[in-house]
C-alpha cells in the first residue's frame, strides 16, 4: 500500500509554504539578472583574511581546538555571551549572560520563540508589511495575525492599541532598518510603543538584525535598552533577536535571543530538545572574530552599503516616474518601492525577469493579508554601482511602459 504523505503530514507543518525570496535567490544566480532580490550581504565585505588567521590559531591551539570540537552547554558558550552582554551594555542595554541564548541564526530564535509563545488561534501583531521570514517562522504553530499599519515614525499606535486591547499578548517588530522597507521608528514612536505593551502586560519581540548597519542620522537606543529591569534577570517586556550574520558573515549561523531569564530557561530546553547547541567552533570562531574585527570591520561595512544605497536613490531620483514612490532607509539593506495601483508587482517581476534582466522580491509577500500587490523590495547590498544604476534604469523604463499600457 503506497503511502499517504498527505494524511501522515500534520496540519502545523501543512501550513509552511515556500519562500518567494529563496526562490527569487535561485534566479539571481544567472550572471546576466542584475540582482536587487536576495536580502544578503555582500561576500566582497567578507574578511576572509581575518577568518584565515582565527581559524589557524584556534587549530593551532591544541587545548582550544579540541574544545571547539566536542560538545558544548546548550546556552552558549560563556564568553561569547559575555561578549555580546558587554556590547548590549555600550548601547545602554544592560542585561546578564543570564539573559542571553546563543541561536543557529536569528531565524531559529524566532523559530523557538514561536513554539514557546504562539499556538493554534493566538493572536500575533505584525507591522504591514513585516519580515517574510518571522512570519514562516510563526506560521507553523498557525497564530492568527494582527496586521498594524506603519506611518514615518513607525506603528501606528492607534492600531497598536486596538490590537492588544482585542487580546494579543505578542507583537513582532523591527524598529531599526527594517526588513523590508528599510524603515526606523523614532524615539518617540519606541517609547510609544513600549508604554503600549505594558499597559497591557504584552511582550514585544524586537528584531535587531540590521541595528548596526546605520548610515546616517542619530543611533535612537534599541527597545531593549528602553525597556528598564532595573538589574531583574527575570523581568522585561523586550525579546531581542540579534545576529552576526548581517556584519561578520552568515555562514557561521551565530545568532542570539536576549530575553527575561524564564524566557530563556525554557527556550534552553527547547533546544535541548532540538539540536542540543550551536556548533562550538563557530561559537569560538565567531567570538575570537568579533574580538579582532570590531569595530573597524563595522566601518567599513557600512561605508560600502552606505555608498551602494546612494547609488541606488540617486537612480531613482534620476530615472523613476513620479507616479512610483519609494523610501530613504538611513540604514539597512533595503529600499520599499510603492508603485501606481495598476501594475502588480508580481506581474512586473516576470517581464523584469524576462525583458529587464532584473530581479526583486513582490511586496505582497511581506503582508499577512496579502495586501500590498503595488509594492516591492530592492536590495542594494551586493551589486556593484554600476549595475545597480544601470538595473534602476531598465526597472524604471520597465514601470514606465507598463503603467502607460
Amino acid at each position: 500500500m503506497t503511502v499517504q504523505w498527505n494524511d501522515l503530514i500534520v496540519r502545523d507543518a501543512r501550513a509552511l509554504t515556500a519562500s518567494e525570496i529563496r526562490d527569487l535567490l535561485k534566479v539571481a544566480d544567472r550572471p546576466e539578472i542584475i540582482a536587487f532580490a536576495g536580502g544578503v550581504p555582500d561576500p566582497a565585505l567578507f574578511p576572509l583574511d581575518a577568518f584565515r588567521t582565527v581559524y589557524d590559531d584556534l587549530t593551532q591551539d591544541d587545548a582550544a581546538g579540541r574544545r571547539s570540537l566536542q560538545y558544548s552547554i546548550s546556552e552558549g558558550l560563556p564568553a561569547l555571551r559575555h561578549w555580546i552582554a558587554d556590547d548590549l551594555a555600550s548601547s545602554g542595554a544592560v542585561r546578564s549572560i543570564d539573559n542571553i541564548l546563543i541561536t543557529n541564526g536569528a531565524q531559529q530564535g524566532l523559530d523557538m520563540l514561536a513554539r514557546l509563545l504562539l499556538e493554534p488561534g493566538r493572536e500575533i501583531i505584525v507591522e504591514k508589511p513585516s519580515y517574510l521570514g518571522a512570519m514562516q517562522a510563526f506560521s507553523m504553530r498557525r497564530p492568527t495575525y494582527v496586521g498594524v499599519n506603519m506611518d514615518a515614525d513607525g506603528p501606528v499606535i492607534a492600531e497598536l492599541d486596538a490590537a492588544f486591547a482585542g487580546g494579543a499578548r505578542v507583537a513582532y517588530l523591527a524598529p531599526d532598518f527594517q526588513n523590508p522597507t528599510g524603515r526606523s521608528y523614532t524615539l518617540e514612536r519606541r517609547l510609544a510603543v513600549l508604554e503600549t505593551a505594558r499597559k497591557y502586560g504584552a511582550v514585544i519581540l524586537e528584531d535587531a538584525a540590521y541595528s548596526k548597519l546605520s548610515y546616517e542620522g542619530d543611533v535612537l537606543p534599541s527597545l531593549l535598552a528602553l525597556d528598564d529591569v532595573e538589574d531583574d534577570q527575570n523581568a522585561g517586556t523586550v525579546i531581542q533577536l540579534g545576529t552576526f550574520s548581517k556584519t561578520l558573515v552568515p555562514a557561521l549561523r551565530i545568532g542570539w535571543v536576549c530575553a527575561p531569564r524564564p524566557v530563556i530557561e525554557r527556550l534552553v530546553l527547547i533546544t535541548q530538545a532540538g539540536n542540543l547547541h550551536v556548533s562550538t567552533i563557530n561559537q569560538e570562531v565567531a567570538l575570537r572574530a568579533a574580538r579582532k574585527l570590531f569595530p573597524g570591520h563595522l566601518d567599513t561595512v557600512r561605508d560600502a552599503y552606505r555608498a551602494k544605497r546612494d547609488t541606488m536613490l540617486a537612480a531613482m531620483d534620476e530615472f523613476m516616474p513620479d507616479v512610483v514612490s519609494y523610501t530613504r532607509p538611513e540604514g539597512g539593506m533595503f529600499i520599499w518601492l510603492t508603485l501606481p495601483e495598476n501594475i502588480d508587482s508580481r506581474q512586473l517581476l516576470e517581464h523584469a525577469l524576462e525583458d529587464a534582466k532584473v530581479a526583486f522580491v513582490p511586496g505582497q509577500a511581506f503582508f499577512c493579508d496579502h495586501s500590498g500587490r503595488n509594492t516591492a523590495r530592492l536590495s542594494f547590498a551586493t551589486e556593484k554601482p554600476d549595475r545597480i544604476r544601470d538595473g534602476i534604469e531598465r526597472l524604471a523604463l520597465l514601470i514606465k511602459r507598463v503603467h502607460n499600457q
